[in-house]
């Protein structure tokens, strides 16, 4: 990277929608652009973000099973703590602002939105130093045949953002809180209200996990495993020893190590 590499060589297309768009409009468009968080906008002005984790608390509540997805706005569960820079600034100055948030604004002097950093785009210029060993974090299990009732309480009580799933202790699938999100909204929209509750019982881990899993070994050299998460558009990577599950490498854990 260029010493002097500034913001708008690395800035992405904002993407971004009016708060006044329901939650599965939202969810929708995160998926085909694969991009979490979304920007939130009121008269074309940013008022915060809207996460893929907020969606899926909000399918989830029971509070809210009587209403109809595409009756719930993305108002009303946006957060309004975002952050911005300027395209002209350099991109060092985004190291502690990704390191706090999962995307930054770009606005230009006038204050109009002209583009978005998040952590791939950082990382496609600048790498942490070391190899996967440092960087792992624990990788958290669950049984394929989990119900995803049990599944989606563990994210909120424990704060897991994904889960390895295993069957007989091999690795099968991964899940997250998309994966939950998604499946939830699905489920709402096409189970009438007074049998979703009796009926979401029964969905298992199985039926929402992605597989095959995207995995690599822990001597792969750390560049290598950045790039692979980069090029499959993964925001986390299993790490294998010999077929044995060691640890998680997570693009957060390579934006903190910035």
């Amino acid at each position: 990277m260029n010493k002097n590499t500034t913001v708008k060589e690395i800035m992405a297309r904002p993407v971004a929608i009016a708060k006044s768009a329901t939650i599965t409009e939202a969810l929708d468009k995160m998926l085909d652009e694969g991009i979490d968080p979304l920007l939130v906008t009121s008269n074309g002005e940013v008022t915060g973000t809207i996460s893929r984790r907020a969606i899926a608390e909000v399918l989830g509540s029971r509070k809210n099973v009587a209403i109809a997805p595409t009756k719930i706005h993305v108002a009303s569960y946006a957060d309004d703590n975002f952050t911005s820079v300027y395209p002209d600034q350099e991109v060092d100055i985004l190291v502690p602002l990704l390191q706090h948030h999962k995307l930054v604004a770009v606005f230009d002097p006038n204050h109009r939105l002209v583009g978005q950093v998040g952590y791939g785009d950082l990382l496609k210029v600048l790498r942490p130093q070391g190899n996967l060993d440092g960087l792992l974090e624990r990788a958290y299990t669950i049984q394929s045949e989990e119900r995803v009732v049990h599944l989606r309480r563990r994210m909120l009580d424990e704060k897991i953002h994904r889960f390895v799933v295993t069957d007989n202790g091999s690795i099968v699938g991964m899940v997250t809180e998309t994966d939950v999100a998604r499946s939830l909204a699905a489920f709402r929209e096409v189970v009438d209200t007074k049998y979703q509750d009796q009926r979401i019982r029964n969905l298992i881990v199985r039926d929402i996990m992605k597989a095959p899993v995207i995995a690599t070994e822990r001597t792969v050299p750390l560049s290598n495993a950045v790039d692979l998460m980069l090029q499959k558009q993964i925001s986390a990577l299993p790490v294998t020893d010999k077929g044995k599950l060691m640890g998680i490498l997570t693009r957060e854990a390579l934006i903190r190590a910035l």
